[in-house]
């Protein structure tokens, strides 16, 4: 049986983030808690979200970290009752987005974040949360359309809250708001969209809707990431990376793979979770390859490459021209902690979707290959 869910609400051109007013005004939110980041603000994109509503929201956390952590949704949560704010809008990237689910997670239940995690069963917790919308500034996670909110927990594990509770109110995807993002950024956010739409594809779960939406997010992201990379002004490349972006949240619902179950793990460390996944790639296709040659073919077609195409090479020579880090070791990762992660990758519920079952073991491997790239 395959069961299939869209429930989101979605503006999406350049100029979106005027529609803020209305959109809180139809989900009858008058006092919005603003959930962001100090990369955010310092850019103005806070100030032109201020501008959009007419005034300051009624109470505002700035002060997201690059990896949201529970204690940060605790302090936000304080300033969201201290106001009596009745939604939440969140700016930023992934980390901002994931923290604002998380603060209308915990506003409308009680207890703490670690009752509401995969792991403690909390999909069959999470009931209706506090209004959200979901304001993208980065073209990478899909978080403003994804039931899922990753964080890390007091204990310092980083787990996910999974719901589609969980999915924000309302996204407002204006690619205005991504032309001033650096180059370097651009490309960590921009590999991690591609990620989602490979490895959703990839998912052994039947989905055909979110699996032709994941091709179309790998066809967008191979030809638009490069030149949102270099050109950064460019407002045709940005539509369409935030549209890749977009496409790639959409078909979480499918389920992701190694990668992510890799990088999970590997970001309770405090390293970059796009960035991650574009080191983890090459690896995990080529312990993926001899479980998936068709869907493998269809990839390559959507990228414009050769039948015969490597694609572990290709995803390589993609994270090198990106500049990305070409493997762990260069992102500070000590060899050490490696049994440790494959231990919690393998554990790790999108394990469960990648189409080759991995065991500690395996993720041992494709650790240590992806150590050097």
């Amino acid at each position: 049986m395959a069961l299939i869910n869209y429930l989101s609400r979605i503006q999406f051109d350049h100029g979106a983030l005027g529609r803020l007013p209305g959109e809180l005004a139809a989900l009858g939110v008058s006092r919005p808690l603003l959930v962001t980041d100090p990369g955010v603000v310092a850019a103005g994109l806070a100030e032109r979200l201020k501008a959009a509503l007419g005034g300051a929201p009624a109470a505002a956390f700035e002060e997201t970290p690059s990896n949201p952590t529970e204690a940060a949704a605790r302090r936000a949560l304080a300033g969201f009752r201290e106001a009596g704010c009745d939604g939440v809008v969140a700016l930023g990237g992934g980390s901002a987005i994931d923290l604002g689910k998380a603060v209308a997670l915990l506003a409308s239940h009680p207890g703490r974040l670690a009752d509401y995690t995969v792991g403690a069963g909390g999909a069959a917790k999470i009931g209706r949360v506090a209004p959200m919308v979901a304001i993208p500034t980065t073209a990478g996670t899909g978080s403003e359309v994804g039931r899922a909110a990753s964080l890390t927990l007091e204990s310092g594990a980083k787990a996910a809250c999974v719901s589609l509770n969980l999915v924000p109110s309302v996204a407002l995807c204006d690619p205005e708001l991504t032309l001033s993002l650096p180059a370097a950024m651009t490309a960590a956010t921009g590999i991690d969209a591609l990620c989602h739409g490979i490895e959703a594809y990839l998912s052994n779960r039947v989905n055909p809707p979110a699996a032709a939406i994941a091709l179309d997010c790998v066809r967008r992201a191979g030809r638009w990431l490069s030149r949102a990379v270099s050109h950064g002004d460019d407002r045709e490349a940005r539509w369409q990376m935030l549209m890749a972006a977009l496409e790639g949240g959409l078909t979480f619902q499918k389920g992701l793979g190694a990668v992510h179950a890799a990088s999970h793990p590997l970001g309770a460390l405090g390293l970059h979770h796009g960035t991650l996944n574009g080191v983890l790639l090459p690896a995990v296709l080529r312990f993926n390859a001899s479980h998936c040659e068709a869907q493998y073919q269809h990839l390559r077609q959507a990228l414009g490459l050769a039948p015969g195409a490597d694609l572990a090479d290709w995803a390589a020579g993609l994270r090198d021209a990106l500049g990305l880090p070409n493997g762990l070791l260069a992102m500070g990762v000590d060899e050490a902690v490696l049994p440790e992660i494959a231990e919690a990758a393998a554990r790790d519920h999108l394990n469960e979707t990648n189409p080759r079952p991995a065991s500690a073991a395996d993720f041992r491997a494709i650790l240590a290959d992806a150590m050097v790239g």
